[in-house]
């Protein structure tokens, strides 16, 4: 199967929508979303629309999709924080900072090497940006997120906290080029 990884585009606020609610709808979506099927299948379409828009485009934030095939297999999302600003989980930015969120593979594409596509290009953006380093935060019991994480070149940071979805840890990983992972 070939996989080609890409930025969304605005038009495809409908394909957004459906893979999100189809990731808050996975059985490991208690450890691994922020939201329930019930409050994103709540949204208006306006709210798809603007989500796909701003993550089409810009430098703030930025969603990439998995196809195979014509069918969306997986995503991830950037979301570049300033000094400042409030980060998803309501904590205050003190240095810039990317953060990788909305990681989310389809179940019967997880063992091809997926998720770590598309973190690379998550990486490869973020670096294209100017950005030293990419953090994620994942729930502690998410096990096998963690190890497709350190795969990808992530490391524990030390930081843990409770979060909405119970207790989590903090992962960064260098965008340095000579701390680049090969997927």
């Amino acid at each position: 199967m070939s996989v080609d990884v890409r930025r969304v585009r605005a038009d495809e606020w409908e394909r957004v929508r459906d893979l999100r609610l189809d990731a808050v709808r996975d059985p490991a979506a208690a450890i691994a979303f922020l939201s329930s099927y019930e409050a994103e299948a709540a949204h208006p379409a306006a709210f798809w629309q603007d989500r796909a828009a701003n993550a089409a485009t810009g430098d703030a934030v930025a969603q990439f999709v998995a196809e195979a095939d014509g069918e969306w297999i997986g995503t991830v999302t950037v979301i570049r924080w300033k000094a400042g600003d409030t980060d998803h989980h309501g904590r205050t930015v003190s240095v810039a900072r990317g953060d990788v969120v909305g990681v989310f593979v389809r179940s019967e594409n997880r063992a091809g090497g997926v998720v770590d596509a598309l973190l690379g290009a998550a990486a490869d953006w973020a670096r294209d940006l100017g950005d030293g380093a990419l953090a994620l935060d994942v729930h502690v019991d998410n096990l096998r997120a963690q190890r497709a994480y350190r795969r990808a070149g992530y490391v524990e940071t030390g930081l843990r906290f409770t979060g909405s979805i119970g207790p989590e840890l903090e992962m960064s990983r260098s965008l340095a080029a000579a701390d680049s992972v090969a997927p």
